[in-house]
């Protein structure tokens, strides 16, 4: 039951993180167009990001959409990870390592209405 409760606070968090990034992409935020323009990403591109972004947030909410939407975020995560990388840029790597770790540990615990109620 704990670890429900604590899944659950973690799926939240990751929820909130999703939509309030994405929005900033989607929205065209400055702090987001710089940083995704030293990576050649158009604002169109960052757009598209974000939305996909947003679209894995509430693809999390729902148990037969879990695994997608953390799957998705995951990789939307990943390729940020990668480009810090080809910058050689270990800070950035490291600010976004733990939001890649907190979806690969949701997907561990699971959808915690998975089965039916908390």
């Amino acid at each position: 039951m704990i670890l429900k409760i604590i899944n659950s606070a973690l799926i939240l968090v990751a929820i909130f993180m999703g939509l309030k990034q994405g929005w900033a992409m989607l929205s065209g935020k400055p702090e987001m167009i710089a940083m995704f323009s030293k990576w050649n990403i158009s604002k169109t591109g960052l757009m598209v990001i974000g939305a996909t972004t947003m679209l894995s947030a509430l693809l999390i909410i729902f148990p037969k959409t879990f695994v997608w939407g953390n799957f998705l975020m995951a990789a939307g995560i990943l390729l940020i990870i990668s480009f810090h990388l080809l910058d050689r840029d270990l800070k950035g790597m490291a600010i976004e390592l733990p939001f890649l770790l907190l979806n690969l540990i949701i997907i561990y615990l699971q959808h915690p209405l998975k089965d039916g109620a908390l």
